[in-house]
């Protein structure tokens, strides 16, 4: 059975670790509280070159200095942004914990931020958002979510051209000082690692680092409803959004099987009504997500102009039938369900990287840690008649619809 330890550093982070036995390897998983809710009104993507410029340089090492280091200690790296946090994470051999962590260290407390990064760094966010004119799925989903969430939640972490393109060297500089705190991070790791060495030596490495992290607007509630961006284009993408519960909630792990019912897999329900029996679409899928004080479905639908109607029409009718006593979960769905929930858990259980992130993620939505066999029981204690029973009393409550293609259509809702 794993177990996690779960120290708060003198400097105020919580540091979860996670010793897992038959590998020799180790992932970190870093969440600052620099993610796009925090980025200023007038400079919107600076968290997106935040990302870019960490990775250029870090203490007495410069941009190559930095690189060629983690490379020597075999280190790979990389940043991310979303909504609360940017996070750093890092996969190694667990014999050389000692080495990298001093690496790692460095680019959060130590980045080099040099003036001459930020006009390569900033290109390189814009290209990006630039990018999104050959994804229309994304360009969807984003426009969806800024529908969808309060106006600083539904923001992308890719930023807008105009805010990039405002950012100064002391802005860049300002705002990780102001945002790379302590009280407000989480750091896991999760591998072939000895807990009291790593602790000992963070408690060293960061000893100096201080502070608490900024606090947030969410701004003004989203409008949600329907919404139709005109793209010339002989493909439709819908996507639906609406609420769910949030991750401490108690029915989180009913929603998750009535998800997976839903799009689990090539017997899932959205695949066989929508695309399999009616051939509307070439793709579809539902997801849930989770934060600490909400929760959201997504659903998507990838079609031609001529079957949009019909795919959004069927694609309503299965989200609401699931929740009737028609549309009731059998037990060879739920069985399917399960089995692939717990398919996804074991798979994720063999990843060091993967755990790592998990333990941030429960730490910043639940306050702690999860092993995977508290969650493997988790879904052993569920029966198809709790999943009906919940199934029936969920609702969609306000929900958005944002389509993008050449004509919009009449939201079903």
């Amino acid at each position: 059975m794993s177990t996690i330890v779960t120290t708060r550093l003198s400097c105020g982070m919580p540091l979860l670790i996670e010793p897992m036995s038959g590998v020799r390897s180790a992932g970190l998983c870093w969440l600052i509280p620099a993610g796009a809710v925090h980025d200023p009104s007038d400079r919107l993507g600076m968290a997106a070159v935040h990302r870019e410029m960490l990775l250029r340089g870090a203490g007495s090492l410069d941009s190559r200095g930095h690189a060629d280091a983690m490379d020597r200690v075999g280190a790979g790296r990389s940043t991310g942004v979303s909504t609360f946090h940017l996070s750093l994470a890092s996969s190694f051999v667990g014999s050389r914990t000692s080495e990298v962590l001093p690496l790692l260290a460095d680019m959060v407390t130590k980045p080099r931020l040099e003036e001459d990064a930020l006009a390569p760094a900033a290109s390189l966010a814009v290209q990006d958002i630039e990018s999104l004119a050959d994804d229309p799925q994304r360009r969807a989903v984003l426009a969806a979510r800024a529908l969808h969430y309060p106006r600083a939640i539904g923001r992308s972490g890719l930023g807008i051209q105009k805010g990039i393109e405002a950012l100064t060297h002391d802005d860049v500089v300002q705002g990780w000082a102001s945002r790379a705190k302590p009280v407000g991070s989480i750091l896991a790791i999760a591998g072939d690692i000895d807990p009291s060495a790593v602790t000992d030596q963070l408690e060293h490495i960061l000893a100096d680092w201080t502070g608490e992290s900024l606090s947030f607007d969410e701004g003004k509630p989203g409008s949600r409803g329907y919404d139709h961006v005109t793209d010339d284009t002989n493909q439709v993408q819908i996507i639906l959004m609406h609420d769910a519960p949030p991750e401490p909630d108690q029915n989180t792990i009913l929603e998750r099987v009535v998800i997976s019912v839903l799009s689990g897999g090539m017997a899932a329900r959205l695949f066989t009504e929508v695309r399999e029996k009616r051939g509307l679409c070439y793709s579809v899928s539902a997801s849930y997500a989770t934060e600490r004080t909400f929760g959201r479905i997504l659903a998507y639908v990838g079609t031609t102009p001529e079957r949009a109607q019909e795919s959004l029409d069927v694609l309503v009718t299965e989200l609401q039938r699931i929740g009737t006593p028609e549309g009731a979960i059998t037990q060879d769905e739920f069985d399917r369900a399960i089995v692939g929930l717990k398919s996804s858990l074991v798979f994720s259980g063999e990843s060091t990287g993967a755990r790592a992130t998990s333990l941030v993620r429960d730490q910043f939505r639940l306050g702690r840690g999860r092993t995977l066999d508290e969650l493997a029981l988790e879904l052993d204690r569920v029966t198809l008649e709790q999943t009906n029973d919940y199934a029936q009393t969920r609702t969609m409550g306000q929900v958005t619809i944002q389509t993008l293609g050449p004509d919009p259509l009449t939201p079903p809702l």
